[in-house]
Formats: structure tokens, C-alpha cells, sequence
């Protein structure tokens, strides 16, 4: 008996006051014509926990809610029954706990948002414990309201109880278990401040069943207004650290911005772009900062990192001031991080405190919200130009763009799985593209340009079956809306009952999978680094006709196997006004490339063309002692010097 999750809409904050705010992204759709009275939250008086909360999560702009009804969390679904007789919130059932945290996790993603999330005791606690993770390794916030066992049970191993509060603590922000119901309007207005503010991340909130029965005088609590104690958010930039970076940016001569989730988070696009063209810095960007600056700028140097492109990874290998703006020096971005921009003086941008220095020691740390510090770096260099300070540098990079594109396969045989990311690019240009994680994941990466927060991906946790109620989510938000959800053969398995809640609900959600019978990704490494042994990771024994499970679900199927007809049969089902599951056959065993291996700089990628008149010294002189040495060491062996 299980339930599960609701999503909500609160605009995040980052500034020093509750009361300031990002600019929002695009609304979800209003609610159906309703009485304004309907709409409005309930007067103050004689209420049930259950009915408190969800008046509290109205005043916090609930719109939509993910769920799964049952057992300990039943109060809370019949307030949620009421709530949604009233007009002002749409229940969507979901199949598994597990997807309704996905969805709300995308829903959060896409619209800037908070996603709230219900799970009832016991097991349905437990299904939630992955998308808490996932969302708390990519900073998505989250409130997730659980059921539990009524208060005097607590601790006895009654039915379907387990201490959510205690297994979930290294995953979330902050968490509560509420003993009192005349706390619930407090909790949850400090809920949705901690989620939403600093560095976003999920919070929980565990419900007993009696909490939620019982009655009392209840006195709403609006949000922003209760700020737990001691707790403080980042002030504004120091403008000694503004002062100093501004000072760096002027000396360098071959600088880089290297942009993470942080950026989309914040808001800050634009100021990224306007900083970006005035000094003439090329961007890169991280799984997780996909969007934050289109990649078809002129400026842009697409992902780095293991799967990044080779020219990103050799900027960041030769710049010589790198700029991480809302990025955490992720160990699948740097490689070996003893050789990660082995020549930069480094500028670090990040709301977080324990972040800056906690991978590379920067020469400028800046503790802020990301928007608010470029906007000082702007400000400060107001009327400031790159006076050509970086020309040869952008054309060292295209350069290495030239002579190193990313590999587009000869186009005959099997469909390459890369074809079918460029076809999605070409047919749905502006749509909000969630993913799966694998090679499918890479490839979309590398080969789609994505509007800002339009790329929903499991970057940190690496969550297999992510992308279908990830999408699901968005488009709930956004139902005028493309999206897409590209996944893999082995991946979509992991979630695939939530087709049921396409069908329910008719969202158009488009499921194309790169189907190569494979686990793409382990493949790959058992291929590169286990000698061909490939230990299960074949897929192709059990696998579903996915058309026809598509169909068994309500939901149209399609299968595309040859090449003639490939982009015509994906267009018209990318046009199908349901939703549908593309199932693209796919070569089996095409590699995602570049690659740097396990171990290596970003420096050397395997799966290059070979140009050795572009190779990258190995070694350097010393300028102090004149020894040579490895180009990758920071300090001379010799004599100590910096190199």
C-alpha cells in the first residue's frame, strides 16, 4: 500500500533576503476555470493535519502532485481528494514510487521550481530513496513529504514502518519528523526556504498517520516567513574576490569559462553570454550546465570531460585561466585531476562554500548565488573589451575544431545511433530532451543544442531509468510542449510500467530508444579495459518486442530497423499527437568516442584521428632550474617552482 509524490511551484531564492527572487522560467499551465473562492487557500480555523498540509503546500503554489495512494499517507490522500474537488491541483498517478520522484525531479528541473513528493510507509519510503540521491547529486530541490506509522508505533517495527528519517540523511538537506501537528505550516514553509535556497537539494518531511488525523487549531504560515534558526544564506560577492577575477580575466591570454548546473540553477544565461562576447572567452560546459550557453555560438566549445569533446578537453588541458562558474571539478569532468588544467590559475564561482577548494585550490574564490557574481563581473568591467587579448587563442581552438569535429558515421549499413540523435536535433529543434544514462546519454549530449533548461539528465548519480518519468514530469509542467525522452534498450527497462501513466493521462511524451541489445556503456569499458569479456551486459536474450509492450500499455508503438525509411518513420511518429515508443535498431557495436580512459588526462583521448602536427606537448622546461618535465606537472620536481 503505497504512496507518492507531489510537485510544487515556489521560485527559488538565492539572495541574502527570502523575498528576492530568480526570474521565473515559464509557468506550468494554469489550473481549469475554477470560483476564484475555490482557489483561494482555506481560512485559518479547526483543521486535520492532513488538511493543513495541503493548505500549506497551496499557499507554496502546489499545481500538480505525483502519486501513488496507500497505507500510512491515506489522511493525506483524502485532504488531497478535497484539494483537487476544489479545482487548484491535479493528482497524476504514477506506477512506482521511484518514477513519481523522477517526474517531480524533472518537473523541478525544468521549471526552476520545487518539486514535492509524497511516499507513504515502509516500502513506498524506500522507492523514493534513488530519486532522492539522484536529486540530490545534481542540487534539484526537492520537498518529499512521507507516511509513516502513527507516533506511538514508531519504533516497534509495526507494519511497513522503517526509518526513512535516519536512511535518508546523507541524501538531503535537512529532514523532519512531526510530532505535533500545530508544526506543520512551520515545517513546511522552512521545507520549501532550505530546498529552494543556497545551493538547492532535496528536504523530507515524515508524516505519522495519526499526525495527519488529528485536529487543531490551525494559523497558516506564509512562505518566506519562517526562517529556521541559524540558518544563513550566501551574502552578494565580495568585491575584493570581483576586483581580483576581473584583474585575472585582463592578464589572460588563453582563458576559459567552464560552466556547470550551477548556472542553469541561478538564471544566469545571460549574464554568461554577456561576459562570455566581452572578453572573448570560449565556454565549456558540464553534463549538468548543458544549456546554460548555446552551443552554437560562435564562443563555444561544447562538453568536456570523458565523453566531452576533444577540442573542449584540449582548452581546458593548454588555458591558462580557467573560470568554473556553478561547477564542482567532478572527477568524470576532470580526468586525473593532478593534470586537469595543469597551466590555469583557476577563478571559482559556486554558491556552495564546501565546494570551492574541496577538488582544486582556486587563486579566487567567490562565495555566491551565480547570477549575482557575473552580474558584479559585469558591472565592474562595464565598457572593458578582450582589446584581442584572446584572437590567436579562439583560433588555436577552431583549429582543434577542425581537425577534431566529433565522428559522424559513414552513413550505410545499420542506422548509427548517432544519425538518430542528429535526426531528433534536426526534427525537434526546440523540444526538452530528457535522458536515460548510458551511451545514449553521451551521444545526446554531444550532438543536440539545447535551450536553458531544456536538457534533463542524471548527471551526478548516473540513474538508469530516469529519462521516461523524467519526461512525464515535464510534460505535465508543459503540456503544449515537445518532449522527448531518449533512452537505451537496457535502461528503459528500469522504469517502463510509468507508459501506463503516458496512457492514463495521454501525455504526448515521445520515448525514442537506441536499441543495440546491449548495456551500451559497460560494453564499451569491457570491450576498452576488461579484454572482451563481456559478463552481462548482453541484452538481447528476455528483451520485450517494445512496440508491442508500447501498445499492450495504450501507448503507440513503432519499430524503425532500416535506413531507407528511417527519418521519414521517426517524423511521423515524432508527430503523433499520443504518446509513442520509437524503438530505433541501432548498430550494436558502435562505440561513444572521445574517451579519455580511467586514469588518464582529459588530454589523452582514445578514438582521435591522428594529427600530430596538433599533439599536445608532453613536456616543458622549467623557467626557474631548467629541467624538463612532464607538461601535466604543476610544480617543477626539481626545484619546486610553479610551472
Amino acid at each position: 500500500m503505497r504512496v507518492l509524490l507531489a510537485t510544487v511551484t515556489v521560485t527559488t531564492v538565492t539572495s541574502t533576503t527570502a523575498a528576492a527572487a530568480h526570474p521565473a522560467t515559464t509557468a506550468p499551465s494554469a489550473p481549469g476555470q475554477v470560483p476564484a473562492e475555490a482557489l483561494a487557500p482555506v481560512v485559518p480555523g479547526r483543521l486535520s493535519g492532513a488538511d493543513a498540509l495541503m493548505d500549506a503546500l497551496h499557499r507554496h503554489g502546489v499545481t500538480d502532485v505525483f502519486g501513488y495512494p496507500g497505507g500510512a499517507i491515506l489522511p493525506i490522500y483524502d485532504a488531497l481528494h478535497k484539494a483537487e474537488s476544489r479545482g487548484w491541483l491535479k493528482h497524476v498517478l504514477v506506477r512506482h514510487e521511484q518514477g513519481g520522484a523522477h517526474a517531480a525531479d524533472a518537473y523541478a528541473r525544468a521549471t526552476g521550481r520545487v518539486g514535492v513528493c509524497f511516499g507513504t510507509s515502509g516500502p513506498g519510503a524506500t522507492n523514493l530513496v534513488t530519486g532522492i540521491a539522484t536529486a540530490q547529486m545534481d542540487s534539484v530541490p526537492m520537498v518529499v513529504i512521507t507516511g509513516q506509522v502513527p507516533r506511538a508505533a514508531i519504533g516497534t517495527d509495526a507494519f511497513q514502518e522503517t526509518d526513512i528519517f535516519g536512511i535518508t540523511l546523507p541524501i538531503v538537506k535537512h529532514s523532519w519528523v512531526v510530532r505535533d501537528p500545530a508544526d506543520i505550516g512551520r515545517i513546511v514553509a522552512e521545507a520549501f526556504l532550505i530546498a529552494a535556497t543556497g545551493r538547492p537539494g532535496p528536504v523530507l518531511i515524515d508524516v505519522p498517520k495519526d499526525v495527519g488525523l488529528e485536529e487543531f487549531e490551525y494559523t497558516p504560515v506564509e512562505p518566506g516567513t519562517a526562517i529556521p534558526a541559524g540558518y544563513q544564506l550566501p551574502s552578494g560577492p565580495a568585491p575584493a574576490a570581483i576586483a581580483q577575477a576581473i584583474e585575472l580575466i585582463r592578464q589572460a591570454r588563453r582563458p576559459l569559462l567552464y560552466v556547470g548546473g550551477g548556472a542553469i540553477s541561478s538564471g544566469a544565461h545571460t549574464s554568461l553570454i554577456a561576459l562570455a562576447e566581452r572578453f572573448q572567452l570560449p565556454v565549456t560546459t558540464t553534463l549538468m550546465g548543458k544549456g546554460a550557453f548555446d552551443e552554437r555560438h560562435p564562443l563555444a566549445v561544447g562538453m568536456l570531460g570523458m565523453h566531452g569533446t576533444a577540442y573542449a578537453n584540449f582548452a581546458v588541458t593548454e588555458c591558462d585561466l580557467l573560470i568554473a562558474t556553478g561547477a564542482r571539478f567532478d572527477d568524470r569532468v576532470t580526468g586525473r585531476l593532478d593534470s586537469f588544467a595543469p597551466r590555469a590559475r583557476v577563478i571559482h564561482i559556486d554558491i556552495d562554500a564546501a565546494e570551492v577548494g574541496k577538488n582544486r585550490l582556486p587563486e579566487v574564490p567567490i562565495v555566491s548565488d551565480v547570477r549575482l557574481a557575473l552580474e558584479a563581473l559585469l558591472q565592474a568591467s562595464s565598457g572593458e573589451s578582450d582589446h584581442g587579448h584572446t584572437a590567436a587563442w579562439l583560433e588555436r581552438i577552431n583549429r582543434w575544431k577542425r581537425h577534431y569535429p566529433l565522428v559522424i558515421p559513414t552513413p550505410e549499413g545499420a542506422i548509427a545511433p548517432q544519425e538518430v540523435v542528429m535526426a531528433l536535433r534536426d526534427f525537434a529543434p526546440d523540444a526538452f530532451v530528457t535522458t536515460d544514462v548510458g551511451q545514449h546519454q553521451m551521444w545526446a549530449a554531444q550532438y543536440l543544442n539545447n535551450p536553458p533548461r531544456h536538457w534533463i539528465s542524471s548527471s551526478g548519480l548516473g540513474t538508469m531509468g530516469f529519462g521516461l518519468p523524467a519526461a512525464m514530469g515535464v510534460q505535465v509542467a508543459f503540456p503544449a510542449d515537445q518532449v522527448i525522452c531518449v533512452a537505451g534498450d537496457a535502461s528503459i527497462l528500469m522504469n517502463i510500467q510509468e507508459l501506463g501513466t503516458l496512457s492514463q493521462y495521454d501525455l504526448p511524451v515521445k520515448v525514442v530508444i537506441l536499441n543495440n541489445g546491449w548495456q551500451g556503456m559497460v560494453r564499451q569499458w569491457q570491450e576498452s579495459f576488461y579484454g572482451e569479456r563481456y559478463s552481462a551486459s548482453e541484452m538481447t536474450r528476455g528483451m520485450p518486442d517494445f512496440p508491442r509492450l508500447a501498445e499492450a500499455f495504450g501507448v503507440r508503438g513503432v519499430g524503425i530497423s532500416e535506413r531507407s525509411s528511417f527519418r521519414e518513420q521517426l517524423a511521423e511518429a515524432l508527430a503523433h499527437p499520443g504518446p509513442a515508443l520509437i524503438d530505433v535498431r541501432v548498430r550494436r557495436n558502435e562505440n561513444c568516442y572521445p574517451m579519455v580512459p580511467p586514469g588518464a588526462s582529459n588530454a589523452q583521448m582514445v578514438g582521435l584521428p591522428n594529427h600530430p602536427e596538433l599533439a599536445i606537448d608532453t613536456t616543458r622546461l622549467c623557467g626557474s632550474c631548467g629541467i624538463s618535465t612532464e607538461s601535466a606537472h604543476l610544480f617543477c620536481p626539481s626545484c619546486g617552482a610553479k610551472l
